[in-house]
């Protein structure tokens, strides 16, 4: 077991506990819980190993109302709400006011560093509505003076179909997607693609709709689902050889953590890294304890935000830890696979 210390970010902590834990500026949501806790987070809570005190209260998104995430400090912005995919059964709610587009901003630079291009349109295959990403990807081209382009994409259906044995049916509505994508490439200037790895591996079962993308896409980033090390290779080295074919691991709860640059030695084809300024991903065994630099850990999370407040959350994904990069206060994760079945619940990734 190999454990970081991380002093920026325990001040960090220590600073916002103040601030999620005070009358004046907590929100309604962890107020309420400050006398069940059994610890006061003011005086106990100094590092981010103390952040294992807090009980994971992932589940509890699927119902409080909204408005009680909102920290009292921040009760006179505008905020949205975001949804989780449902991938483990009700969606989860997450607020948001400034923070996401403060994190694409950091986001980008990570696009830029693995070869997508600055400036041009983007076409988004993905969810948006109620999903997070499809703001993301809206600002990620705007931050690039780029149009952003979209198709409908509800990824509950798909699973829904799937869940219920109609393949056939979650095959056409893929096709479905797949042909207004097409109408888009066909006849509009797009130089980014945004989608997922099983609508990847559809686009290039089309013929016509392979040959857009490959010879008019510069950059394609896969979310949303995991992906082999060797169907990734495939996508870069066979299928789309002349793009920048970069990875984003991220939810509605957590944030984005993009690939990093690839570095001399990495022995994964993909690493991502988490947004340092507020983020920690942590891969622990069974017992909760961090595993070992190169072995396969249990996704956890600790959101640590002005808006956000998401202590010891258990991810549904397990990924290998890859020691950081020189400078970096972040271990880096490599070959994120998500679990088949998780509290009794079957995890269907479908399309996202």
């Amino acid at each position: 077991m190999t454990q970081m210390t991380d002093p920026g970010f325990d001040s960090h902590i220590r600073k916002l506990m103040g601030w999620h834990f005070g009358a004046d500026t907590g929100s309604p949501f962890w107020l309420g819980k400050l006398s069940g806790l059994g610890f006061d987070p003011l005086t106990e809570v100094q590092t981010l190993s103390d952040l294992t005190r807090f009980p994971d209260v992932s589940s509890e998104l699927r119902s409080v109302p909204a408005q009680d995430l909102i920290p009292a400090g921040l009760a006179d912005r505008p905020f949205r709400v975001y949804d989780s995919g449902g991938t483990t059964g009700s969606p989860k709610r997450v607020v948001d006011s400034a923070y996401r587009s403060l994190m694409t901003v950091w986001g980008r630079e990570r696009l830029l560093a693995n070869g997508v291009p600055p400036h041009g349109n983007w076409l988004h295959l993905g969810p948006s509505g109620p999903h997070v990403i499809g703001f993301d990807t809206a600002r990620y081209a705007a931050l690039g003076g780029g149009i952003f382009y979209t198709v409908d994409l509800d990824p509950r259906w798909v699973k829904r179909l799937l869940s219920q044995g109609r393949a056939a049916d979650a095959d056409e509505y893929v096709q479905h997607l797949l042909d207004q994508a097409e109408t888009i490439l066909e006849s509009q200037d797009v130089t980014v693609l945004n989608t997922t790895p099983p609508l990847l591996e559809a686009i290039c079962a089309r013929p016509r709709l392979y040959e857009l993308v490959r010879t008019r896409i510069r950059a394609i980033i896969w979310a949303g689902t995991s992906i082999s090390g060797e169907s990734l290779r495939q996508l870069s080295e066979v299928f789309f050889p002349t793009a920048s074919v970069v990875g984003v691991y991220g939810n509605s709860l957590m944030g984005v953590a993009p690939q990093r640059a690839a570095r001399p030695g990495d022995t994964h084809p993909c690493v991502f890294e988490p947004f340092p300024d507020t983020t920690r991903l942590q891969l622990v065994d069974d017992d909760g304890e961090p595993v070992a630099y190169g072995e396969r850990g249990r996704v956890r999370l600790h959101l640590v935000a002005e808006e956000m407040f998401l202590p010891n959350i258990l991810e549904r994904d397990t990924a290998v830890r890859v020691e950081p990069v020189p400078g970096s206060p972040v271990d880096g994760l490599a070959d994120v696979q998500t679990y088949r079945s998780l509290d009794d619940v079957t995890i269907i990734e479908g399309v996202y």
